[in-house]
Formats: structure tokens, sequence, C-alpha cells
């Protein structure tokens, strides 16, 4: 066992690897979660390997085996991996899905119809905060924007609840990836109602926009979308 001086002198993050080594236990299971905590740490993976170098040479005198580099590199690498996939997924201000994961999901419904037409089940409802003239409307407070998308977000999800991915498209709209139905237009009168609330004096525009004929074409009217 390590002494309190010893444990206090070892890398952060790295005391169970170093009490692991000195009981003679197997250190793989602690050098696989010190690797996922300096990833959240943000520590970069030329640290950790240092810190854990540190660690085998101050317990036992010598380099970490093959396989305790391994566990640290991998267990490191599928959380950083972890947390970029969900940046890519998710606008971190709004906890809308990005424009880039609406993207792919239009993808993928284009690559299952293998020809077929989608825009004849699928569509995309876009919602519109307009402009209100007021200061927390400059160019400079993304904020104050980004709370009025959330809150248009939350309308959507209030409507669209089955699982429907819910996107933003730039500074001022929202859109929702919807499957066509005889409810979809009642749909979209309820979500123009709720998001009146979001700023009475403004009144919101939210309309059905059907998706074009191929998915190159479906990635410029996002890029539009997203740019008007």
């Amino acid at each position: 066992m390590l002494s309190p001086g010893e444990r206090l002198g070892l890398p952060h993050r790295f005391e169970a690897v170093g009490e692991a080594l000195a009981s003679g236990s197997d250190p793989l299971g602690a050098c696989a979660v010190a690797g996922e905590e300096l990833a959240r740490d943000g520590a970069s993976l030329p640290e950790s390997l240092e810190s854990l170098r540190s660690t085998w040479l101050t317990v036992t005198g010598g380099d970490p085996s093959y396989d305790a580099v391994s566990a640290l590199l991998t267990a490191w690498s599928e959380t950083t991996l972890g947390y970029l996939h969900r940046l890519s997924c998710e606008d971190p201000l709004t906890g809308l899905a990005s424009q880039a994961h609406l993207r792919s999901r239009i993808s993928e419904l284009y690559r299952a119809q293998k020809g077929a037409d989608l825009n004849a089940r699928h569509a995309l409802v876009v919602c519109e905060l307009p402009g209100t003239g007021d200061p927390s409307d400059a160019p400079g407070d993304h904020f104050t924007r980004a709370m009025r998308l959330a809150r248009a977000g939350e309308s959507a999800r209030t409507v669209f609840a089955r699982g429907e991915t819910i996107a933003r498209l730039g500074t001022s709209r929202v859109a929702v990836l919807v499957e066509r139905d005889e409810r979809l237009g009642r749909r979209v009168r309820v979500l123009r109602t709720l998001l009146s609330s979001i700023d009475p004096a403004h009144a919101p525009r939210a309309w059905i926009e059907g998706l074009p004929g191929s998915d190159d074409v479906a990635a410029i009217l996002l890029d539009e979308l997203a740019r008007r």
C-alpha cells in the first residue's frame, strides 16, 4: 500500500493506478478509469500518457506495460470521441439538434427510400422567429437569440412529441423532420399558436417545406434555410 505522502506525489487521477500497482492488483481497470476522467478534464493524450509513465516509474521503477497504455489510450479516445459526437449532434446553447445531425437524418431517409419519392412521406416543418427591433437582436447577442430558439424548440417538442428530429437552422429558425399524415396541417397551426407566446408583439412563421428529389439538393435546401 502507498503511504499518504506517496499517494499525494502521484499525478492527478492516477492515485488508484498507483494503489493497484503497490498492492499487486491488476491496474488495467484503474488505467481505463483514469483515461476517461482525463478526457473529461480536457487533458491531452500526450499529457495522459506522461502521467501514466510517471506513475509507473514512481511505484515500480519501470515503464508501463503495453496493456496499461492500451487501456488508458482506448478509454481516453472513446470518451473524447463520444464528446465530439455529442457536439456534432446537439447545439450546445439551445439543446436542439445541430444542422449537421438533421442533414445526417435526412440522408438516412434518402438511402432507405432507394429512389422512391421521399417528399410523399416526409417533410420539414420550419419555424421562424422574426427580429424584434430590440437591442437584444443585435448581431453580437448570441445568447438571447439562442434562448428564443430554445423556447421555439420546446414548442416544437410539445407538438411533435414522437421522437422527431428538431434542429436549429441558423440564428432564427428551427426545423422539424416529420412524417406526413392527415394531422400535419393542424399540428402546424397549433405550433404557430405556441410560438406566438414567445413574443406576442411579433408574429412568428411556421410552414411545411417539401423535401427535394435528391439528397444533394436537400443539403442545399438546408444551407439556404439556415442563411435566410
